[in-house]
């Protein structure tokens, strides 16, 4: 299902929605108030910047159209930003994709010669829910007894061993929690902390889209006797 806005001067941001998932957006805040720049030349270029809701920004393949061909395509950088040059003058379309995310497009995009077209830094894709990753875990202690409120956190681990954290939940009253990410390969670590005893951790590999389970226990000492 798609839905189509169009903004003031003309500028049309369509929202796709895919039968697998219930939250495909692409948030258009910020392109009315795109700038335009002189390039110097007969032809002019769109430039812009795409953030992720999770994820790295950089490898998302930017389809541009002209009516219904395609006349380019470009990906954005480790920082998520893009240009694309070289356009005749006239009005112009967008398509934004990367696995695991939504497909965003922008349509009426108007190309003026000698201009570049600014679309700025609010352009966001959001998860897939039909191609994420999901970490699923519980935390127990050392009776097996499922542990409620217990810190877990998330992190990253880099390609230098250093980890990098960037998330984190309370377990439920059942102990349990669960992440969503990106299908990117990478690895992370789940560490789990209580009030009382010593955090425990476990690396999980992501390789795709899947469901990817993890039980933690905690050694919480007996509490003292009176």
């Amino acid at each position: 299902m798609q839905t189509l806005f169009v903004l003031r001067g003309g500028l049309a941001v369509r929202f796709n929605k895919t039968l697998s998932s219930f939250a495909v957006a692409f948030l258009a805040l910020g392109f009315v108030a795109a700038q335009d720049r002189s390039t110097g030349n007969s032809t002019g270029a769109i430039k812009g910047k795409v953030r992720v809701e999770t994820g790295n920004p950089a490898g998302v393949t930017v389809l541009i159209r002209r009516g219904d061909s395609e006349v380019g395509r470009v990906t954005t950088d480790k920082n998520g930003e893009f240009v694309t040059t070289r356009l005749q003058p006239g009005l112009y379309g967008l398509t934004f994709r990367k696995p695991g995310l939504s497909i965003g497009t922008i349509e009426n995009i108007e190309v003026k010669a000698g201009k570049t077209r600014s679309l700025g830094d609010r352009l966001v894709l959001t998860i897939d829910e039909g191609s994420i990753a999901f970490i699923r875990g519980s935390v127990f202690n050392g009776d097996g007894r499922s542990v409620a409120n217990a810190k877990v956190e998330l992190a990253k681990v880099q390609e230098d061993g250093s980890v990098k954290k960037i998330d984190g939940r309370i377990t439920t009253e059942t102990g349990t929690f669960v992440f969503r990410l990106s299908p990117e390969t990478a690895k992370y670590r789940v560490t789990a902390k209580s009030a009382a005893g010593e955090p425990v951790s476990k690396d999980v590999e992501i390789d795709g889209a899947a469901v990817y389970r993890v039980a933690l226990s905690l050694v919480i000492p007996a509490p003292a006797p009176k």
